[in-house]
Order: C-alpha cells, then structure tokens, then sequence
C-alpha cells in the first residue's frame, strides 16, 4: 500500500511541487491551504505523514502540530520561509520530527520523507528486529515500536525512538552528535546540531516525565551517553 501523505501549505504552487514530487516517488498526496483544513483533514483519516507549513495564516503550523499532539502521533515534517533556529526548535520541542527550509529541494524532501516513514513503522515481519533492549529500568522493543520505563509506556517518534535504540545498542559508549543522528537518519542528510539538541531535549523530557531524570548525559566537548536510568 503506498503511503498517504498530507501536505499544508497556503502557496498553492508549492504545494503542487511536493504532491507531484511525493506521487513520483509512489506515494498518495492530498493538499489543504490553512491548518483547519489540515486538522479536518486528519480528524477524517489519519495520513501516514504531514508535511506541515510553518507560516500559515490564522493558524499556523506549530499550532496545529500542538493541537494535533494531544491525539495523534502522526509523524510531521515542517517547513518554513524562515531559516529561523527558533522556529526550528520550537517545531521540534512541539513533535515534529524534521524541519525543511524553503527554498528546498524536492529531491531532499521526498528523502526526508522516506527516512520518517522508516523510523516511524515497523519492519515486516520477516526482517523485523525481534532484540529487545534494557537498561535499568528502561525498555525498549523495536519489532513492537515500543519503549516504556518502569513499565510506563514512553510516547516517541519514530526519530526518538531510533535515537534511543542507538544509546541502548551501544550503552557504555559516548556517542557524538553524528553518530546520535546516523542512528535516525539515513543517507546524505544533513542535521544541524540544534536539531540533535532539540530531539535529546524531547526524550530527556518524556523519560523526566515518567521518573526517568538521568536517561540522557551530556559529555562536554564529545557528546552524549546513556544515563543510569534507575
């Protein structure tokens, strides 16, 4: 089946550049103008993954990422006119899970695609990941896309969850930022530093969340390593 993208943009030319893109690539795209729609949208049938505009008027995109969160944990990629590291970062601590800025290039776009949509489903069965990983109290089991401490289950993107499977594959290692992010991302793309801080930043705050305050340690000057996480 392929997969269902929508994609929200006021700019009716950009949004015709990425649907045409998206479909090339084999997938189904349906394009909305403001962030109404795109909730409506949603509300009516889950995509697999919203590419989400930053500047929307009336409402905007990080508003309807953070209206969209308290129900779905559908996987968004924004975009933005702005190189902005604010709006990035906001976007990020928000829940989404990369961050395009316009210009762009369809071509990395439609990469950026393929890499969430990867992270954010599990394999097929016959190439799933059946390993189970722990540390102290925390779990995780990629082949369910499950994670939990203490048994409290942890919501997180696909990109979290893949940087977390990296930390516990490796438990006694100081990873540096590129390594944390070869673990999410595949390929040639590029991720700025804040985006690893900002991803860090959510999972440290969702273990925080469930009594987990030491799940993610900062090494000055290398990078970062799994905490004890008891």
């Amino acid at each position: 089946m392929p997969h269902h993208i929508l994609v929200a943009d006021d700019d009716p030319h950009i949004r015709e550049v990425i649907c045409f893109a998206l479909e090339k690539a084999g997938m189904k795209t349906l394009g909305v103008a403001d962030g109404a729609a795109a909730l409506q949208e949603i509300g009516r049938r889950a995509p697999d993954l919203v590419v989400l505009d930053i500047g929307m008027p009336e409402m905007d995109g990080l508003e309807v990422c953070r209206r969209l969160r308290h129900t779905s944990d559908v996987p968004v990629l924004f975009l933005s006119a702005r190189d902005e590291e604010i709006d990035r970062i906001l976007g990020l601590e928000m829940g989404g899970d990369d961050y395009v800025t316009k210009p762009f290039s369809p071509r990395e776009l439609v990469a950026r695609v393929n890499v969430i949509l990867r992270r954010a489903r599990p394999a097929a069965p016959e190439a799933a990941d059946d390993r189970q990983f722990s540390h102290g109290k925390l779990t995780l089991a990629p082949a369910s896309h499950a994670a939990a401490f203490d048994g409290t289950p942890l919501a997180l993107t696909g990109i979290e969850f893949s940087i977390l499977k990296g930390f516990l594959a490796r438990p006694a290692h100081v990873l540096d930022r590129d390594a944390v992010m070869a673990n999410a991302y595949a390929g040639k793309i590029h991720v700025a530093d804040r985006t690893v801080d900002s991803h860090i930043r959510n999972i440290r705050a969702k273990l925080a969340a469930v009594g987990c305050v030491d799940a993610i340690e900062t090494v000055h000057g290398v990078g970062f390593r799994l905490g004890r996480c008891g």
